[in-house]
């Protein structure tokens, strides 16, 4: 956004671009506001200021950052130069001058303490300067009027949100939806921090003039996996999502009959090579890649967190590049320049995903995989890698893009062993003897619903305990105060501190029963139970989300903890609770290599994967 200032009649749209044109003059901007600048410089330095602004809104970001320096030191004392120091903010922000942009707004505030919309970019620097803190103290410096006012509540809700600060969150969203309840990005943080936690029901509303029914349509792709168990509607909330946030590109990069190289050039694009459940998943699928037959590169938009397992992803590449600091139209273009042939997104519509990039078809081939179970519309798009069982073939037209299933399970997973320390029921406060449900699931993807069947089974089950990580102190309050509502003891609910990803699949296997969620199911934590030798109960939904984990107990022939309805849910927890022969021999069946010949098989996975990709790659 830049400020529009009244001021003299501007000039006609011809004369506007004429003068334009001078200021791209090569050589031109080298001279602005020197004393030896030509003569059409000058005159555009002393153009009133509406003509002036007029200009620089017809060139680029840095041809106008020099127009409006130019113009403020032939102009120092005007009284609105106010607006080409917002403006010159702008414009070097878009550059990524942060230190000097926030000089600018800074200077337009000196002369303008008023102007909010310098008040709030100012925030939004410090914020991209890695300065949270001072960017809460700038907008809370701020009382602007409504409009400016609903600005700052958002912004605020989103950094105290990311801050882990989720009551005043909520708190400065809602203020926002009050002013304008017509929001639908803040409706969409206001429904998934309710998810987070745990205060149901998630879609409901005291603003006036929001209802439930615009709160659902406005939830979000992430909310959507945990609120529909229905492919149609969760790929209608994305769409919805993508048209408000993700314009098409101006033009199509790759060529449309594609490449014709010996190797299959495979890129993948993510934000999560690092300390992330995805990497954890995918590391060794990577480094098996079949060379003779594959060229592998990684577009990196990750943090450098030092992690072990992000040097061991970056050692996986042939080609490893850098996108995070550079824009959707850059990336695009390197990746075009580099001829890769197919484009695999493992974000899709999660934190840090870059399908800005995708939408510049910048390979001739671009599926989505793994980062986002359920449907991904983004036109540009070809292919959500999948399996039969997530999106059976009498669902496969509810999704987008169009399903490429895999001859197996869905899920990438590393065979290789990893030192894990000794682990014990007392360390981690559970009863020596009880039976022990679990569930280390995000409380986002727990509902009422299944809350209520897990008082059930507990009802029923004895002195068994409920193992659940802890996800905050609002949604452990909330699960403490229904827990006690329905008269079970609070010593029969244990909350599990975060610990490393050594120590969390250690004591998986102090646990007796995993309780998975529905309609999201776990997916990572899913595979890693069954790894350790873990039970996993689920209940077979219609939605990829909700069919995850069936496909990892299908791979590992488990059907009998498949359930089809909630209630055989409860009775067949139940049953294996009270029958401790049958769960016995339910965990023998899980032990030895059985885990290994199956999901733990990241070479036949490999192989699996390369076959889809030759079978797509000769579609174009």
């Amino acid at each position: 956004m830049t400020l529009a200032v009244r001021s003299a009649p501007t000039s006609p749209p011809e004369e506007d671009d004429w003068l334009a044109a001078i200021v791209q003059r090569p050589g031109m901007l080298g001279s602005l506001g020197s004393s030896e600048s030509p003569r059409a410089v000058r005159v555009l330095c002393a153009l009133p200021l509406g003509r002036l602004l007029a200009v620089a809104e017809r060139v680029g970001d840095e041809e106008a950052a020099g127009l409006y320096k130019s113009w403020l030191g032939l102009n120092p004392d005007a009284l609105e130069a106010y607006a080409v120091w917002f403006n010159l903010g702008v414009s070097l922000m878009r550059l990524g001058e942060k230190s000097q942009s926030a000089v600018a707004y800074e200077n337009a505030l000196v002369l303008k303490p008023d102007l909010h919309e310098a008040m709030v970019n100012l925030g939004l620097v410090r914020e991209a300067l890695g300065d949270p803190e001072e960017a809460m103290r700038v907008w809370r410096r701020a009382v602007p009027a409504a409009g400016h006012r609903r600005i700052l509540h958002m912004h605020l809700g989103r950094m105290l949100e990311e801050r882990g600060d989720l009551g005043a969150a909520t708190d400065e969203l809602r203020a926002a939806l009050l002013i304008d309840p017509d929001q639908p990005d803040v409706q969409q943080h206001l429904v998934h921090l309710r998810q987070r936690m745990a205060m149901w029901p998630v879609l409901a509303s005291d603003v006036p003039g929001l209802s439930v029914e615009e709160l659902a349509r406005n939830c979000g792709p992430l909310a959507a996996l945990a609120l529909h168990d229905d492919p149609a509607i969760q790929r209608d909330i994305t769409a919805a999502w993508i048209a408000r946030k993700l314009p098409p590109a101006p033009e199509r990069l790759a060529p449309a009959r594609g490449y014709r190289h010996d190797r299959i050039r495979i890129g993948y694009l993510s934000s999560d090579f690092c300390r992330h459940a995805m990497a954890f998943l995918i590391a060794e699928m990577l480094e098996l890649h079949d060379r003779a037959a594959f060229e592998v590169y990684g577009y990196c938009a990750s943090p450098e967190d030092g992690s072990g397992v992000r040097a061991r992803m970056l050692g996986a590449f042939d080609h490893f590049v850098r996108i995070a600091e550079i824009g959707d139209e850059a990336a695009a273009r390197r990746i075009r320049a580099d001829e890769i042939d197919i484009l695999v997104d493992l974000n899709g519509l999660t934190k840090g995903g870059r399908l800005g990039v995708l939408r510049w078809k910048p390979a001739p081939v671009q599926a989505t995989y793994l980062g986002y179970v359920g449907p991904v519309p983004v036109p540009e798009l070809d292919w959500l890698i999948c399996d039969d069982i997530v999106v059976p073939p009498d669902l496969a037209h509810a999704y987008a893009p169009r399903p490429l299933p895999l001859a197996g399970c869905y899920q990438a997973n590393d065979s290789k062993a990893t030192d894990l320390p000794a682990v014990s029921r007392a360390e981690e406060g559970l009863p020596a003897r009880a039976f022990v449900y679990c569930c280390f699931s995000h409380h986002y993807k727990i509902t009422p619903r299944v809350f209520d069947a897990w008082l059930a089974i507990l009802e029923r089950s004895g002195d068994a305990v409920l193992w659940l990580v802890d996800d905050g102190p609002i949604s452990r309050r909330n699960l403490v105060a229904r827990w006690a509502a329905h008269g079970l003891a609070p010593e029969r609910l244990i909350f599990a501190a975060r610990v490393d990803p050594a120590r969390y699949r250690a004591r998986m296997a102090l646990a007796d029963l995993f309780l998975d969620t529905t309609p999201y199911n776990a997916g990572t934590v899913a595979s890693d139970a069954l790894r350790m030798g873990l039970p996993i109960l689920t209940v077979r939904g219609r939605a990829f989300a909700a069919r995850m984990a069936t496909s990892l107990l299908t791979t590992m022939d488990l059907p009998e903890l498949i359930a089809e309805t909630m209630d055989d849910y409860v009775l067949r927890a139940t049953t294996l609770a009270d029958d401790p022969v049958a769960h016995v021999a339910l965990r023998a069946r899980l032990g030895g290599d059985r885990w290994a010949r199956s999901l733990g098989d990241a070479a036949a996975f490999t192989r699996r994967l390369e076959d889809a990709y030759r079978r797509v790659r000769l579609c174009v």
